[in-house]
Order: structure tokens, then sequence, then C-alpha cells
């Protein structure tokens, strides 16, 4: 499948925790398919905010290219960042390419171009952050710039040429409250679950999706959505599952179950159902909405962790449902932003 800019940054936020005590994950849809926990992607963002104080600029321009329907990122240079490695008076910085380990310095001059229809950018933001690059892995960010492309004057000559931008401390994350239209779905925790050679100390995890509603349409009439679904932490391929693709409809019916085994009731407070719905084309997957279901505690086996952000609504269906084992429990979610 072709992921677009949105579905390849989806992995960001992921933080690597190694070892899990979800040791024998496996899921199944119809036939059963074993995955175990591997450890999920390391990236930037497990790393230290806050704790230098952001200065200096970044250089860089945007562009979207009509004929390629491509956004175009030009990444030039850095200065005058803040000190992260206050023993040696230094900071390692990246945001995308090679660069020297200097406050004052210039990257090896590079883009980036993401495959996106421009009537997408108007709910889109882009977001470049800069990382000081700490060789035993514990990354601190020296700031970032984000920008609303919906504001963004794409006929201004003027927009398309090369500027500097002043770097910014990161700010809380609020919840896009557009509506993205919701999710009808049911959940049950089988703590003894029968038959096959499933280890007697963990359960299954069963996820119905039924329906969505009221999807936003992104492309005129034309709507084919299917559902991702991953159980965090882990994100490895062989732990995801996908429903059929339901076309021409903003109301799609999937009737799907999927199911997750290898959870002990321990193991239930750590982890997260995050769902995500795409439109699906031939190019393309463009995000339209997601959940993530689990208790929202920010920590997952004693680690911070972005994604366990669940809202009241979430977390009340799976407290539902770990407090009423072998018994479907159901509700209607809104989606949104992830």
């Amino acid at each position: 499948e072709t992921d677009t800019a949105s579905e390849s940054s989806y992995s960001f936020g992921r933080i690597k925790k190694s070892p899990s005590s979800l040791t024998n994950l496996s899921s199944s849809s119809g036939m059963a398919s074993l995955s175990s926990v591997s450890g999920s992607l390391m990236s930037i963002y497990s790393a230290d905010f806050g704790n230098v104080d952001v200065k200096g600029n970044i250089q860089f321009a945007i562009d979207y290219v009509e004929q390629l329907k491509e956004l175009h990122i030009f990444i030039c240079q850095c200065k005058d960042l803040a000190v992260a490695d206050v023993k040696r008076q230094r900071s390692d910085p990246h945001s995308i390419g090679k660069n020297s380990a200097c406050c004052n310095f210039f990257f090896l001059t590079c883009s980036c171009q993401y495959k996106i229809e421009k009537d997408l950018l108007k709910n889109q933001s882009l977001n470049i952050s800069v990382w000081h690059n700490d060789t035993f892995g514990r990354n601190s960010f020296l700031g970032e710039v984000e920008l609303d492309l919906g504001a963004w004057d794409w006929n201004d000559p003027s927009s398309k040429q090369i500027n500097w931008f002043p770097l910014k401390p990161r700010v809380a994350i609020t919840l896009n409250l557009e509506n993205r239209g919701e999710m009808k779905l049911a959940l049950q925790y089988v703590p003894h679950p029968t038959g096959g050679k499933k280890t007697p100390s963990t359960g299954e995890v069963h996820i119905w999706v039924k329906e969505c509603h009221n999807l936003p349409l992104l492309r005129g009439n034309r709507l084919n959505s299917f559902i991702k679904c991953t159980i965090l932490p882990d994100t490895s391929r062989k732990s995801r599952q996908k429903t059929r693709t339901v076309a021409k409809t903003t109301n799609p019916v999937f009737n799907h179950t999927m199911v997750y085994d290898g959870f002990r009731p321990e193991d239930l407070k750590e982890a997260c159902i995050e769902l995500t719905v795409w439109d699906h084309n031939k190019l393309a997957n463009h995000f339209l909405g997601g959940l993530r279901i689990g208790l929202g505690t920010g920590k997952s086996y004693g680690t911070a962790v972005d994604w366990m952000d669940s809202t009241s609504d979430e977390t009340a269906l799976w407290e539902k449902m770990m407090n009423s084992p072998n018994t479907w429990t159901e509700d209607t979610l809104p989606l949104r932003m992830l």
C-alpha cells in the first residue's frame, strides 16, 4: 500500500520499550496470525522537552508543486541555537540531513517531498523541530516552527522564498475538535479463551469494529474508507490488522472483528488500542481520524509515552471492558486527530 505524508509519519512518537511484558502478543481475524512484541520504533520524540531554553532560528522554504501534487520543503541552516551539552558547550542538532557540531552551523542543504492533494493542506500544519542528537540516544529538544498550511498564501511569490523563522518552545498539544465523524465499536476481554494452544495465564482482547458515521469527504464526493488497528506499544507490521475497504459512502459498515492474545490482566493497564480511519485511493491513503482506547495515563510500563492520551470517553470504554470480562461493551466515539 502507498503511504501519504500523514501515514508515513504516523510512527513518530513511539517509545521503545524493551523488554515488554506483552511477550507473546498475537493477532487474528478469521485465521490466526502469530506475532511477537519486538519493541516500538524509537524516534526523536522519545526525548527531553523543556530542559533547554529554546532560542535561535531555522531557515527553510516551502512550495506546493501543482504538476506533481507534492509539498516540497527545503531546509537550509540554523543559527544561534541553545547549548544542549553544557559540559562541552555544543549542540549536535538534527532536523533533516547532516550537520556540523556547533551552535551556529549549516545543514547540508536538503529537501523532502510529500505526495498530498492540495485541498488536504487546508486542514494540515507543518511542524519542523530541531534536536540535539545525543550519543546515548537521549535527544534534547532545541525548538520548533509550526505553520498553519490552511492560512498559507500559496499564490504569493514571497511564500516560496527561503526565510528565517524563530524557533519556539513546545506548546501543550490540544485535541482538534473539528468534526471527523464517529466510530461504533465493541470491546471484550476474554481472560481464559477456550481451544487452541493458548497460554493459560494470558487472555484475548476482541475488537469488533461495527461502522462509522459522517466521515469527512476529502476528495469531492468520493470516499473509500478502511480501518487500521494496532495495539500499542507494539508497532511492528506483524501486529497490525485492517478491515476491508468500503467504497462510496461516508457511513461505512465494516462488521469486522479483530483478536489479539497474549494479554495478562496487568497488561491491560499498559496497552492502548489505536484505531485509525483512512480514505483509500490508487496513489495514497489519507488519514481521516482515529481513536486511542486505553487508560490515558501518559505512561506505559513505567515509561512516559505520548500515545497514552485517551479522552475521557475512550478511557471509560476501556475501563468498562476491563471490569466486565467475557462481556461485549459497546460505545460510539468521536474520531479525532492523533
